[in-house]
Parts: C-alpha cells; structure tokens; sequence
C-alpha cells in the first residue's frame, strides 16, 4: 500500500465528524479515532512500516506514551528490531513505581511515536521524562498532525517534529 492509500484508509477507518472535546481542551468539529488504525494489525503495520522511513541511523530507542503511544512503539519496534520504552503520564503509585516503563539509559538517543499531534504537550511531557531519565530526544514523529500548532511548539523546544500526514496532505479543510 503506498502512502496516498494509507491516507485514504486511515480517513476511511478513523475520522470522525461530529462535536468533540480534544485532550488538549480544545473542541473540534473532527476527530481521529486513533483506536481504530492502532486496533487493526495490517493496518498498524503499514504505518509503522512508514513510520520507520523517520527513524534515523543515530536513534538507540523508540518512546511511546500511554496509552495512544504504546502500539505505535511497539509496532514500529516490531519493524525496525529496536527496542522501545513506555513512558506514563504519572507514577502508577505501586510495584516499582516509575514513570518510564523499559530499559532507558543516558546513552540512549529517542524517538518518541505518536498518533495525533494538536498542541503537542502529550509528546513534550514524554520528551521530559525521557531527558529527566538521562536520554536524548532526537524527533518526535506523528502518524497525522491537525496542523493546530504542534510542529510550532515542539520545534521551539528544540526537537525535530516530522508527521506521517499532515490535515492538509488528507484533503480535510
């Protein structure tokens, strides 16, 4: 499946019309239902195995933050043999009690994977606890980006940002 075909079958399995609040507070007369593209196995392969087009020689580890974040690292960990590591909103506050999930050291150089980039502050949390661990972020990819002022965000703090889609190359206006 070439990449103007993946497009059209994550539109086909995922976006929504409709009335929704993002995460990010913010409403929205569209969404996409991440759930329904990381759901579906060949589906998921596809995108990882685009998504690993992004990943650079130089990257040791591939982040991905609970929960949209998870089958995307593990996907894309899948096709590239690296490993990955799960990154937690908070401390689960039992067993060992930490927010990154894997083996991360500080010569680790990261790429964090996630869906949908609107204002980014899910994947600049995860860069956080990723350099609080002793990492490097090197990018921080999206399988589709709104265009709401992510890539703005995250590049003024420094990290690469490259989307899969962007709102734009889906036709959605």
């Amino acid at each position: 499946m070439n990449l103007k075909q993946l497009g059209k079958e994550i539109i086909e399995t995922s976006y929504i019309e409709g009335d929704f609040t993002l995460s990010s507070g913010r409403r929205s007369t569209y969404i996409f239902d991440k759930y329904a593209f990381e759901t579906r196995p060949k589906l998921l392969e596809t995108i990882a195995k685009n998504l690993m087009k992004m990943v650079n020689s130089g990257i040791s580890k591939i982040a991905g933050m609970e929960l949209g974040g998870v089958p995307l690292a593990t996907a894309l960990s899948l096709e590239t043999g690296l490993p990955f590591v799960i990154v937690r909103k908070v401390k689960k506050g039992h067993g060992i009690d930490r927010k990154i999930e894997g083996n991360l050291t500080n010569k680790d150089k990261v790429v964090i994977v996630e869906d949908i980039a609107t204002t980014g502050a899910q994947a600049l949390l995860a860069a956080k606890a990723i350099e609080e661990a002793g990492a490097t972020v090197l990018k921080i990819i999206y399988v589709v980006d709104r265009e709401e002022g992510a890539r703005k965000k995250i590049e003024s703090k420094g990290y690469k940002f490259e989307p899969l889609f962007t709102k734009s190359s889906l036709g959605i206006t």
